[in-house]
């Protein structure tokens, strides 16, 4: 038993250092390579679009996080040299409002914690007189350490969809804002500018900013809002500024297009809501059905067993 947690912590070590060394050591990178960093490096610059409300929530947590922020800059720019986009979960942040290197400082902190949680353990149950392996201790501290690495991960994800689907529903509002405008006699770039400033909703200051930027890059409003689209993964952001490129020029096109896009949306929300309050409904049924079965049995359980003494 001893010799295969030795071989078990051996094998766990030698990988912990195989991964550090590919961490830290890449060969000579292309030219497609350092443009990626140089481009990840700008994008990581980049301030977080927050609403007043968040920026006060900020403000008020005080210094106390002086060190996490340390560390989040360090990380960003460590991610940024090596231009670590980390996929789906760099959109999820992108949503979220928050940046790389605060997420990957949540992630070492809170798989530090957990890590040394096994060992506080270890030492209260030989505090108490039970005896474990040696090996046993690391192991739980491996374990716990990279449960606590992922949860962050995991509350990000949820928290992400949780946005996408209030972003969405501001998308179809959005829409119709924009029919509106342009029905009023507005331009297609000022219908949209209009459409995104009459409320301080996140998801409309998300927008706004993208709109602004857009003109101050010297693009059109509609590749902001599919850039808008792409970094915070809304299709039907992305859709949308795709079919404004097409018709910019028709007015009435765009008005029924939008109209007939936020229809479809209103009719494919409606239509997720009716399908989770059934599972909801049936999932009552069940809980019902299960609860009546209980109260059943133990109305017959004395008839029952009196016929078994019998």
């Amino acid at each position: 038993m001893n010799l295969f947690w030795t071989m078990a912590v051996g094998g766990i070590f030698g990988l912990g250092v195989f991964l550090l060394v590919r961490t830290f050591y890449h060969p000579k990178p292309g030219v497609g390579a350092l443009v990626a960093r140089l481009d990840q490096g700008r994008k990581s610059m980049r301030t977080s679009v927050l609403t007043e409300m968040e920026e006060a929530t900020n403000r008020a947590q005080g210094v106390a996080n002086s060190i996490f922020a340390l560390a989040a800059d360090r990380l960003e720019a460590f991610a940024a040299e090596r231009g670590w986009t980390l996929g789906k979960t760099g959109k999820d942040l992108a949503i979220m409002s928050k940046s790389v290197g605060g997420f990957l400082a949540t992630s070492v902190f809170t798989g530090l914690a957990m890590f040394l949680f096994g060992p506080l353990v270890w030492g209260i149950t030989q505090m108490l007189g039970v005896d474990l392996p040696g090996a046993l201790p690391f192991a739980v501290a491996l374990v716990f350490g990279a449960l606590g690495a992922a949860i962050p991960y995991l509350s990000l994800k949820q928290e992400a969809e949780k946005r996408r689907k209030e972003f969405r529903k501001v998308v179809g509002i959005f829409l119709d804002l924009v029919a509106m405008n342009l029905s009023g006699g507005r331009g297609l770039p000022e219908a949209l500018l209009a459409a995104a400033s009459v409320s301080e909703n996140w998801a409309l200051v998300r927008i706004r900013q993208a709109l602004a930027n857009a003109r101050l890059l010297g693009i059109s409003p509609w590749e902001g809002l599919g850039e808008l689209g792409e970094a915070i993964h809304i299709e039907e952001l992305t859709d949308l500024a795709g079919a404004l490129g097409l018709a910019a020029n028709d007015g009435a096109k765009i008005r029924s297009s939008l109209a007939a896009r936020a229809d479809t949306m209103r009719t494919k929300e409606l239509s997720e809501v009716e399908g989770k309050e059934g599972e909801r409904s049936q999932s009552m049924l069940v809980a019902q059905l299960l609860l009546s079965g209980g109260f059943l049995l133990f109305l017959a359980y004395p008839a029952i067993g009196g016929l078994m003494n019998l």
